[in-house]
């Protein structure tokens, strides 16, 4: 049957753009090979419009299979009190859509998910139909995320888990109180279990392959989540516990933050501008649960239940433990090395690997292209100070933690306003 291409390009129009709300730049975490016959492979690497641990740019056919929606949740554009554009693709059109553009190299993967058509199941079936003629028909072996419908049955879910290599449930809303009043829909309880189910799936499935290598891969990509910022007047404290919890309790790969954006009429929700800024410290401080040791509770607590607009979360948190620094680079410790400001993972592991050999001085750092910006205030070398600079809370907390610029002191220039070539490079590979 001949294909009527401008419906499909129509149809890709509203539903690629009412899939930008989802959140998904990170790396497939993926090693699924090509099989004889088949076409395509996910990399180690990543799939999506982002930038890999390497620095490539990547990217997937990210894309909703249908913007039809039976939920009305006031923060969302495709609720179904919204006068908008709809559309909906057959499994077919997806399956074909996603190959032809891996054939043209446009893309490297797929990420699809949903808005909820006739009930949770339906919508899951859908999608599980997509993905079964691009694994079984096409036998495509390409990185594939897929979304998981709140609400769908634990057969489903299973079923879904062996075709993608990443899955992800979003908790939408830090709170159960936010959720009831904005998606009075949906529930805690229909976000969780499901995300408890793939937890356990990727469990099983691990010891499975011990066993018998050949056994089928249950989402070896792990599972990821999000939920919006700004919503609901829930603070940056609640926010972070609840993602400590999320890794804790699920094992999840990540957690996106995703700023709202107004688009509702409900008047309990902000008219403001996204809170980017907002997004951008959660994100700075998700680095540092995942990977400096750091938990939600040393970041932020009842007194500071929000995170600087000054400085990031990491260097917010040296400014209050003023009596934990400044820290030896020759002696301490490589944890507490990694609590610096300003000294990343990489770098850390630089320091510790060189001073085995001899004792390290700030001339030494900077030959090993460690950036002193922040971290020579915070640290000693030898005993020495960097240009005898002592840290003095009196002088540098206000000068850090106020909105005016006082002269006379040179830390200021730390954290310039205009962002640095330094600055943007950690902004994507999460180095702080």
């Amino acid at each position: 049957m001949k294909t009527d291409i401008p419906i499909i390009e129509e149809k890709l129009r509203i539903l690629t753009d009412a899939a930008k709300y989802d959140a998904s730049c990170c790396s497939s975490g993926s090693g699924r090979k090509n099989t004889s016959g088949g076409i395509g492979n996910a990399s180690i690497g990543g799939i999506c419009h982002s930038f890999s641990a390497d620095g490539r740019c990547i990217s997937l056919l990210k894309i909703l299979l249908t913007n039809y929606c039976i939920y009305d949740c006031q923060y969302c554009v495709n609720r179904s009190s919204n006068d908008v554009e709809r559309a909906a693709f057959t499994p077919r059109e997806i399956a074909d859509l996603t190959i032809n553009f891996y054939k043209r190299n446009y893309i490297e993967g797929l990420f699809l998910s949903s808005a909820v058509v006739k009930n949770p199941d339906h919508t899951m079936e859908l999608i599980i139909s997509a993905l079964t003629i691009l694994r079984v028909e096409y036998k495509f072996n390409g990185y594939i995320h897929a979304k998981a419908i709140p609400g769908a049955s634990k057969e489903l879910v299973a079923q879904l888990g062996l075709l993608c290599d990443r899955m992800s449930v979003n908790i939408e809303l830090p709170s159960s109180a936010a959720l009831q009043k904005f998606a009075p829909q949906k529930t805690k309880q229909n976000i969780v279990a499901p995300m408890r189910q793939i937890r356990d799936g990727i469990i099983s499935n691990k010891e499975e392959l011990t066993v018998y290598k050949k056994a089928p891969r249950f989402t070896p990509g792990g599972q990821s989540t999000q939920m919006i910022i700004g919503a609901s007047p829930d603070s940056d404290k609640t926010i972070l516990n609840l993602s400590q919890n999320l890794y804790d309790k699920f094992h999840l790969k990540r957690v996106y933050f995703s700023a709202y954006i107004p688009m509702g009429t409900n008047p309990l929700l902000p008219t403001s501008a996204p809170p980017l800024l907002r997004e951008h410290r959660l994100y700075q401080a998700d680095w540092l649960l995942r990977y400096y040791s750091f938990r939600a509770d040393e970041l932020l607590d009842d007194e500071h239940e929000s995170f600087s607009n000054i400085v990031d979360p990491k260097c917010e948190w040296a400014l209050r433990h003023l009596e934990l620094f400044p820290v030896e680079i020759n002696s301490a410790p490589y944890e507490m090395i990694m609590r610096i400001p300003g000294i990343g993972i990489k770098s850390a592991l630089k320091i510790v690997r060189c001073r085995r050999t001899h004792s390290l001085s700030f001339e030494d750092l900077r030959k090993m292209r460690i950036s002193m910006k922040r971290a020579k205030y915070f640290c000693t070398c030898g005993g020495r100070t960097f240009n005898n600079l002592w840290l003095r809370q009196e002088l540098i907390t206000p000068m850090l933690l106020s909105d005016n610029n006082v002269s006379g002191y040179g830390q200021i220039s730390l954290f310039d306003d205009a962002p640095t070539k330094e600055d943007k490079i950690k902004c994507l590979t999460g180095e702080m």
